[in-house]
């Protein structure tokens, strides 16, 4: 009975739990930014100016007065991945300690030391988001120079400043590291954050579960909610198409694998702002749209319309749009009706003369501008053309594939390129520059290769 109950709770537990739809493999180029981090925020330089402050609670070191750390070297930081558990850091820098020692004189100690310390990649419980936190700190000193008298006896030489040092330095080395995890995690902030699909919706990018680490890369799989203005969550339509990292990626590297299925959910947001309403007569290279144009390929017209009037056209998509990817290419798929009218003058009500229903692929070339990706689309080609309705009479709608084939891709191509125009959404984390990403398209997804330069 508890073994039924048991598969019932996990049967229900799988159902609930969201799928990827989106992986980020992080590598150690990324990771090395730890190295800008503590430049930039200068933590090293900030907590030698506090070492010679009184601190609350701080008792004085036996010895010593008026301690001051000058001449802080630049940090040189080497960073090694933990399988299941995150990053082994270590910082290996150099400094000055001066001051007055016992014998009254003013003294200086020149160090050389390693800062080591196991960066744990946890999933903050409150925000979801992906956190590090240091374990196990440890100063090991490399070099040590003094200019205490050469005649004082070694041992005790040895002794003050062993009896010093480890007193001073894991106080002022240790949180640093703290420091610096905490000015990367920072860096983190934004990554759950609504980030808007033009007026239409959101995309948030929500952790699917604790980031993996293994000996050459840190992976983060992401279960992204997809919302529409009024708040209504787009499902992700087609989940559990298999996407994976394809192999050939040089080791160290980092990629962003983003989904067919995420795309398409993002697209759906946008699936109104695909109907249009077309009523210029001269488009592109077509020839003029009205009632005699058509009359070449329905015959039918030049009855019902013996003078020749200007044509209107609606487009109105019927289903949400899909894309599909293999290797090397992208499509977008588009379901939906084209219904043609007399125009009339204005305050006079329009006249339909036929409904078809249409289904169409286009081409998607894909691309990153202002760290959002782009889409930009080509007709591939008319799947199929159906008469739904017609006001004058019955007529073989395939004799319409060719017009309704160029009117498509010089009429209503445009149109979608302008509402694709405002780009999709990258997982905002680290402060990452997409613009330099190089792009390709694999099975099932869209692969960006995270470049820093």
């Amino acid at each position: 009975m508890l073994r039924i109950l048991g598969l019932a709770l996990c049967s229900l537990l799988t159902c609930t739990q969201a799928e990827p739809g989106a992986l980020l493999r992080l590598g150690m180029d990324i990771m090395n930014q730890v190295q800008s981090a503590m430049d930039e925020s200068h933590i090293l330089e900030k907590m030698a100016a506090e070492a010679g402050k009184k601190q609350p609670g701080m008792k004085p070191i036996k010895g010593i007065t008026n301690l001051k750390v000058k001449d802080v070297q630049l940090p040189v930081i080497t960073l090694n991945f933990v399988p299941g558990v995150g990053i082994f850091q270590c910082v290996s820098t150099g400094m000055t300690i001066t001051g007055k020692s016992f014998m009254g004189g003013n003294m200086e100690i020149i160090v050389t030391l390693n800062i080591t310390a196991t960066n744990r990649l946890l999933r903050d419980e409150e925000t979801g988001l992906p956190v590090f936190k240091s374990e196990g700190c440890e100063i090991i000193l490399v070099n040590v120079k003094t200019n205490l008298p050469s005649n004082m006896l070694p041992k005790v030489v040895n002794k003050f400043l062993d009896s010093t040092l480890h007193k001073v330095l894991p106080g002022l080395m240790c949180p640093a590291i703290d420091a610096v995890l905490g000015y990367v995690n920072r860096k983190w902030t934004n990554l759950s954050d609504p980030m808007p699909v033009g007026q239409m919706g959101t995309v948030k990018y929500v952790l699917t579960s604790t980031p993996a680490t293994t000996a050459s890369y840190i992976q983060v799989d992401f279960s992204p909610v997809v919302q529409q203005q009024k708040g209504k969550t787009i499902k992700l339509a087609g989940a559990g198409e298999a996407f994976a990292f394809p192999e050939g990626y040089a080791e160290g590297s980092s990629q962003l694998l983003l989904s067919a299925t995420l795309l398409s959910s993002e697209l759906a947001l946008l699936q109104k702002s695909f109907h249009v309403n077309i009523q210029s007569t001269m488009i592109g290279e077509l020839p003029p749209q009205t009632t005699e144009t058509l009359a070449g390929f329905i015959p039918e017209m030049a009855v019902a319309y013996p003078k020749s009037k200007p044509l209107m056209t609606q487009i109105r998509i019927n289903k949400p749009p899909k894309i599909t990817m293999k290797t090397g290419k992208s499509l977008l798929h588009l379901h939906g009706t084209l219904e043609m009218f007399v125009a009339r003058r204005r305050g006079k009500t329009t006249t339909s003369l036929f409904r078809l229903e249409v289904h169409f692929n286009l081409k998607v070339q894909y691309s990153v501008h202002e760290n959002r990706l782009q889409m930009t689309a080509s007709l591939d080609r008319l799947l199929s053309l159906s008469r739904k309705s017609s006001s004058i009479g019955s007529f073989n709608e395939k004799e319409l594939t060719g017009f309704i084939t160029d009117y498509l891709e010089e009429a209503y191509i445009p149109a979608v390129n302008d509402v694709l125009q405002v780009g999709l959404p990258l997982p905002d984390f680290l402060a990452m520059n997409y613009n330099l990403a190089e792009l390709d398209i694999v099975e099932n997804a869209l692969l960006l290769d995270l470049k820093l330069e």
